[in-house]
């Protein structure tokens, strides 16, 4: 048997088989069948293209792999090391996958906002309304959940669904997106590690993206995945970080059409158009004075203390 690298090494590929999730299907004749035509071909004693002790070392760690291999105990255990690694490999593409597109639809959000006429106010109004829209659905669906009659309330929510499928899913996935902004120069700079710590506070914290936006004003952007959209409607709801520069906080995606859960048709709440650039470029505005105001406020506090 070879050394400690016999770990890292895949005996399968050394005994020219191939390595996928049909290799525990092999049998032992297939392995020794491998085995003594790599042998052959391996050979010190045949090899003239590298040197003796290179033609050593190889064959040497070709036995290495037949002995392992062709072992049913020491076998099983090396296809579950390669069942686990090719899982981790899968997983990690998945990850890579999700977070491109998540930059893609920012990216494309920035764009469209470029497009667009912007509102400050007019849409500062709209996000509130979305928002109050939201957790008084929240709160309903606690309600009715509670209730002793909850059959009728789960028939209610099944006559109101569109059906949206894999649209509604992805919809729900953005929900639980925040998009942090801050001043790029002056003040304390937050890392992906600082704001994770910041915002588990508000609930589990799935993943965390910087980027940076240049414009007439450099500024830092992060997405933070939050575990469930009440987590983000939670960090919304409190100024976050240091009061040298303090975040801008907004979900990613405040557009949403309300359930059938939502207050029903009289409810107080305005009902205000839809806008999905309210997160783009155009708002850049907005987050200035709002930036503004909270810079404002920690000098003031500063010159309290001080």
């Amino acid at each position: 048997m070879a050394g400690s690298d016999d770990v890292a090494i895949d005996h399968y590929i050394i005994l020219g088989l191939p390595s996928d999730a049909n290799s525990t299907k092999l049998s032992l004749e297939d392995i020794t069948k491998a085995y003594k035509n790599k042998a052959r071909e391996l050979h010190p004693d045949k090899r003239r293209d590298v040197s003796a002790a290179i033609a050593t070392a190889e064959f040497q760690q070709l036995t290495s792999s037949y002995e392992i291999l062709k072992d049913a105990s020491a076998r099983k255990a090396f296809d579950a090391l390669l069942s686990v690694r090719r899982y981790r490999t899968q997983l990690r593409s998945q990850v890579q996958s999700k977070r491109q597109k998540l930059v893609s639809d920012l990216e494309e959000r920035e764009r469209k906002g470029e497009r667009d006429e912007f509102d400050p106010r007019r849409e500062e109004k709209a996000a509130a309304a979305r928002l109050k829209v939201e957790i008084e659905r929240i709160r309903a669906k606690m309600r009715a959940s509670r209730n002793v009659g909850g059959e009728r309330a789960q028939k209610d929510t099944r006559n109101g669904d569109g059906g949206g499928g894999e649209g509604v899913m992805e919809m729900e996935e953005k929900e639980k997106i925040l998009k942090v902004s801050w001043e790029r120069e002056g003040g304390e700079q937050y890392s992906a590690e600082s704001l994770r710590k910041l915002f588990e506070k508000f609930g589990e914290v799935e993943d965390v993206m910087i980027r940076e936006r240049r414009g007439k004003k450099m500024k830092k952007i992060a997405l933070i995945v939050m575990k469930s959209r009440d987590a983000v409607i939670t960090a919304t709801q409190n100024m976050c970080g240091s009061l040298s520069n303090p975040l801008l906080v907004l979900p990613l995606h405040p557009c949403n059409t309300v359930t059938a859960a939502s207050p029903p048709a009289t409810s107080s709440v305005p009902t205000t158009p839809s806008c999905n650039h309210v997160l783009g470029t155009g708002y850049q505005a907005f987050e200035d004075s709002v930036m503004q105001k909270l810079q404002k406020a920690a000098e003031r506090q500063k010159n309290l203390n001080s």
